[in-house]
């Protein structure tokens, strides 16, 4: 797998791709064909105080991307001052939204991280709702207001940690999102910066005008002091020092969040590009060019990459529920054992008896946007059978992505000719035939599914040099699967309004 020189040097140039996810740490090592030649690996422990709330110990995060750093460098045979040498670059990539605010001197966590599915601020953002606060928030930040973004949750923080306020105004904390954590942790604490796509998640960056907005610092309580720089994606973020195993003096040179890491990853750099990423939930995103595209349906707005890591925009839905609907039936219902079992149990029976699973179990997300509702199975009879369950909950993940794909295409007026998919339920053939089916779209799956760790790499050989646009980056070589529309157009139309009905049902109480 790795090429040495005859003194037993490995040879370079090679990219680290930091990918810190919401369940664990990834960490890739990438060849100048952007060819992933080792990976490392380590869970993130996650907390859960109460109903609602969801936290990251921010010391634990680092403890597990070091050890997949180490793994990644020892199998990359790059461990080591010496042979870091190779190492040209790191880029970054984080799980967004989830919100960290800790001490400059000490470096320490003054809290646990609040993570992104964190409801725990609903009631503030009901409130901001009831004071009419959010069409001019919407105007300003292309986001809503919801729980999910970070603004609410710093609030929060600085709220409810005992002395937060005051150190914040005095310039002694620091706040970041995950990205700014691991590169604080990476340079020493000598850089404490972010880049647009994770800005653009915080409730507290104009969007148009590309920088933090003084009226929402104001109206969330955010002192300017406690904020990162914002840098270009593809650009200098500092360099390392004092990480064990690495040589000091690497530079930093990609960061993006982990859906815009994606979307670079899968090509998606221009007008018209859309992916989808299938994980606990799915996300989806459609490039649309120089020019943000405000959302009257339920979809946010933010900043994306274009082919140099210059910002762009992207129109984006997110599904809360998608592979977590498998992992209830394998660990709520014990109807499974694996996740893999599913897709053979789909198979087993014709259809879902035309019984309909919408799993609203953490509210529904794009483009419907209604955090209290909650899960329902209908139209069973004593014919339905754990068959059909599966089968609907598959099912499931591919109508909430067509209803978001659908309001994508009104308020874009960008036909986009395929679908690019990536995460670890696209493994489902059936779930992506009838994905394909149900859009009347191609889908696009790459052999190579870490497009989030990819896109920060290839981010990072931008900024280097070592490519000098992602339409420069060789093809990765391996086979893209496609899967083409086999359904009629009747029976998509029959699915489709019985899918309606169901969701009618749900949000009309």
């Amino acid at each position: 797998m790795m090429r040495r020189t005859r003194g037993g040097r490995t040879r370079g140039p090679f990219l680290l791709a930091i990918d810190q996810g919401t369940t664990g740490s990834t960490v890739l090592a990438l060849d100048s064909r952007a060819r992933v030649v080792a990976r490392g690996y380590a869970e993130v422990p996650q907390h859960f105080p109460k109903p609602g709330w969801v936290e990251h110990d921010g010391g634990e995060i680092w403890t597990a991307t070091l050890r997949a750093l180490q793994g990644a460098l020892r199998r990359a045979g790059l461990h080591g001052a010496r042979a870091s040498q190779a190492i040209v670059a790191i880029g970054i990539t984080n799980q967004r939204e989830t919100t960290l605010l800790w001490d400059r001197r000490s470096g320490r966590p003054v809290a646990r991280a609040i993570v992104w599915q964190d409801r725990r601020t609903a009631d503030r953002c009901a409130e901001l709702r009831r004071k009419g606060a959010e069409a001019a928030i919407a105007r300003a930040t292309g986001l809503r207001l919801d729980p999910y973004f970070s603004g609410t949750k710093l609030e929060w923080l600085l709220r409810r940690v005992p002395g937060a306020r005051a150190r914040a105004k005095r310039g002694a904390l620091a706040f970041g999102t995950i990205d700014s954590w691991i590169l604080w942790k990476l340079t020493d604490g000598r850089e404490h910066a972010t880049d647009p796509t994770n800005a653009s998640r915080t409730l507290l960056y104009h969007l148009r005008r590309r920088a933090w907005d003084d009226a929402l610092l104001d109206r969330f309580g955010v002192p300017r002091s406690l904020l990162p720089d914002v840098r270009p994606s593809a650009g200098a973020f500092g360099a390392t020092r004092g990480v064990p195993g690495l040589r000091d003096g690497i530079p930093i040179l990609g960061i993006a969040g982990d859906q815009q890491a994606a979307l670079f990853g899968q090509g998606c750099v221009r007008a018209g590009g859309m992916k989808n990423t299938y994980g606990t939930g799915c996300f989806l995103m459609l490039h649309t060019g120089s020019r943000p595209v405000p959302s009257r349906a339920g979809l946010v707005t933010t900043v994306a990459c274009g082919p140099r890591g210059e910002a762009a925009y992207a129109l984006e839905g997110s599904i809360f529920v998608a592979g977590a609907a498998i992992q209830w039936l394998r660990d709520g219902l014990g109807l499974i054992t694996d996740a893999a079992e599913s897709e053979a149990l789909a198979r087993s029976v014709p259809d879902t008896g035309e019984s309909y699973l919408v799993p609203a179990f953490t509210g529904l997300g794009a483009p419907h946007w209604q955090p209290d509702a909650r899960g329902m199975w209908c139209g069973l009879t004593r014919g339905t059978t754990r068959a059909h369950l599966a089968r609907a909950a598959l099912e499931s993940i591919a109508y909430q992505t067509r209803d978001v794909v659908e309001a994508m295409r009104r308020e874009s007026g960008v036909r986009p000719r395929a679908l690019r998919v990536d995460g670890g339920a696209t493994a489902n053939d059936f779930l992506m035939q009838f994905q394909a089916d149900i859009l009347g779209m191609t889908v696009e799956r790459p052999a190579m599914t870490e497009s989030t760790g990819l896109g920060a790499g290839l981010l990072a050989g931008i900024a280097a040099g070592v490519w000098n646009r992602r339409e420069s980056v060789p093809p990765l070589g391996a086979k893209v699967t496609r899967f083409r529309p086999r359904m009629g157009a009747r029976k998509r139309r029959q699915l489709l309004e019985g899918w309606n009905r169901a969701v009618r049902r749900l949000t009309r109480g």
